[in-house]
């Protein structure tokens, strides 16, 4: 007869974990307007792409794959997992006050979302993990 260990997840990992897919799969599609040249993106002129959209896609991308990592290895339990979306969490929220003036309901939402992931991943040791 074997033991099977049952290892719970803290519902603050998890929130988190969540969180950080959901908003991978919005930055994937953020990604490929600015690949699209779309009409509906922001003026960008005065960021830190300028008149680069190509850029900023591939930025979009980059959190997108941080955001995804990040929230395989929070529900797999990994500490590394941790770090990364610590690292995460603060290359959003400095790209939100970046942009607060050209997107602010976005960029207030994207501050929201990363500190809530900070607390969720502060408030949970990783011994509870």
């Amino acid at each position: 007869m074997s033991t099977q260990e049952h290892r719970s997840q803290s519902g603050w990992v998890t929130f988190a974990a969540v969180v950080m897919f959901a908003i991978g799969f919005v930055r994937i599609i953020a990604a490929f307007s600015y690949f699209d040249d779309a009409n509906n993106v922001n003026d960008l002129t005065s960021s830190i792409f300028g008149d680069d959209l190509w850029a900023a896609g591939i930025w979009e991308l980059v959190i997108a794959a941080f955001a995804f990592f990040a929230g395989y290895s929070l529900l797999g339990g990994g500490g590394f997992g941790r770090v990364v979306a610590y690292i995460w969490a603060v290359l959003v929220i400095v790209q939100a006050f970046l942009t607060i003036g050209f997107a602010p309901w976005w960029s207030i939402t994207m501050i929201a979302l990363a500190t809530g992931v900070i607390y969720g991943l502060a408030k949970t040791s990783e011994q509870e993990v």
